[in-house]
């Protein structure tokens, strides 16, 4: 997911005040996948969900000295719902491969107990105990993929609680409002070269 270009930044603005355009920016972009996030088929959305967390976390964590201890704390926050999203995104890729292999070791002792069975009329139920060359394996990717489903919902039922969590304690509004501070001597963007490129965070100048 490409990030969204932040708008207004001015080279010889105060810092405080790019900063702030750049945490509102990807403040908005993580909250713009709720509610569509709160539908466990959204695996896309989910995923991109992560990514404007973790880089709303970054931009936080560059910015604890100029918005004080709610940037701190918001960007803890951002870091939590990164590593639950990012659990989730695991099994989200890991339980598609297990399938697959399923279905290859399937694929493949069918081939070889019809190679065993010849001309037979009909096949044998005992042909394929003693001729499925993956019939532990089956077991054993069936269990993983039991595994990752139900930890994958587990996951997500804990990602719905974090968010009703931020919802209830105003993350939003009472990051918005630390953001809108100001420190008590203002720092221009020349003492921390602001990018306003892809991803929208501060990089020291030399």
């Amino acid at each position: 997911m490409k990030p969204a270009k932040v708008k207004g930044l001015k080279p010889d603005a105060p810092l405080a005040d790019s900063l702030q355009r750049i945490v509102t920016t990807r403040l908005r972009e993580l909250c713009a996948f709720m509610p569509v996030a709160e539908d466990p088929r959204r695996v896309t959305e989910l995923h991109d969900m992560r990514i404007a967390a973790k880089r709303l976390r970054y931009i936080l964590e560059l910015s604890t000295e100029i918005f004080g201890p709610y940037a701190a704390e918001a960007a803890a926050r951002a870091k939590e719902l990164q590593t639950v999203l990012g659990e989730i995104h695991d099994c989200d890729v890991t339980l598609p491969r297990v399938t697959e292999l399923a279905a290859e070791a399937r694929a493949a002792d069918v081939a070889a107990i019809l190679a065993r069975a010849g001309t037979a009329a009909d096949l044998d139920p005992a042909l394929f105990a003693a001729t499925a060359p993956h019939a532990s394996a089956h077991r054993g990717l069936a269990t993983m993929a039991v595994y990752l489903q139900a930890r994958r919902e587990l996951l997500f039922a804990r990602f719905l609680a974090l968010w009703l969590e931020l919802e209830r304690d105003g993350f939003r509004a009472r990051l918005a409002f630390a953001i809108s501070e100001r420190p008590s001597r203002p720092v221009l963007s020349h003492d921390l070269h602001v990018d306003s490129s892809a991803s929208g965070l501060p990089s020291t100048e030399a």
